[in-house]
């Protein structure tokens, strides 16, 4: 599963999942494109350019805020302009809602939708007008890998607009994998189960975490670089003819 030579961008590269993708890819040899609203990292160390840096000088890191048009396009031109072209795009930036439907105000829904729904959306189409200029290289122009969720498949207790996204997510994948594979361009996702970042907050309260342990059949629950391993293998030449899936790594959650 090599990058080498290849332009990547993960967006909510700063911590989390994103973080460990960025690496991930980094050491596999792509130039990545670390975006992200803030260079801070939720469960502290150093930034990610910092530890990019260590790995490939090339690589590098661009403000975005994923919800507007125009800091979308500036990362997308940015990114091109490293080698020439654009060979993935990773969908990761995403924010939680901690409410049911009853309890979750209009100004948070406006604001998971923003994040986890537009802001792929933006990506992808300004992604996909430069992908779609580039030469074929091992029959694709581009690789676009979302991240999705379980809970855009089942249902999310007590995060409803957070669901709802990724199951939006889910379903972007799908129709933008048949509207261009004409145009070799590759799109998948993956759908993380419980995978512990080290955020704080609902996600980790001792409740959710054994809500997830029960669902789990496997004897653990997931780690970010669990879902970075599933991101490299579709960003690679290795997935050649996979396009509209949506990849599982869940411990077996959606299985039992």
């Amino acid at each position: 599963m090599d990058l080498t030579g290849k332009t990547a961008i993960v967006t909510g590269a700063s911590s989390g999942i994103g973080r460990a993708i960025a690496l991930r890819f980094a050491r596999a040899g792509a130039s990545v494109v670390a975006a992200d609203v803030t260079k801070d990292v939720i469960e502290g160390g150093a930034p990610v350019v910092t530890e990019l840096a260590k790995i490939d000088p090339k690589s590098r890191f661009i403000q975005t805020d994923v919800s507007d048009a125009a800091s979308v396009e500036r990362l997308i031109t940015e990114a091109a302009s490293v080698t020439g072209r654009l060979d993935v795009l990773v969908n990761n930036a995403a924010v939680g809602s901690p409410n049911a439907l009853l309890e979750t105000d209009e100004a948070e829904w406006d604001r998971v939708m923003a994040i986890n729904l537009k802001g792929p959306y933006l990506c992808c189409r300004a992604a996909i007008r430069v992908m779609r200029n580039q030469d074929i290289v091992q029959e694709a122009r581009g690789r676009i890998v979302n991240i999705s969720s379980q809970h855009g498949m089942i249902a999310a207790p007590g995060a409803f607009s957070y669901g709802v996204s990724k199951a939006g997510v889910a379903y972007m994948t799908r129709q933008i994998a048949t509207d261009y594979a004409a145009d070799n361009i590759i799109c998948n996702a993956v759908a993380p189960g419980k995978i512990v970042t080290g955020k704080g907050g609902r996600p980790s309260e001792p409740d959710v975490m054994a809500y997830s342990r029960s669902r789990t059949p496997m004897p653990r629950l997931g780690k970010p670089n669990d879902v970075a391993g599933a991101a490299l293998y579709l960003a690679s030449d290795e997935a050649q003819y996979i396009t509209g899936h949506n990849l599982l790594v869940d411990g077996g959650w959606m299985a039992a």
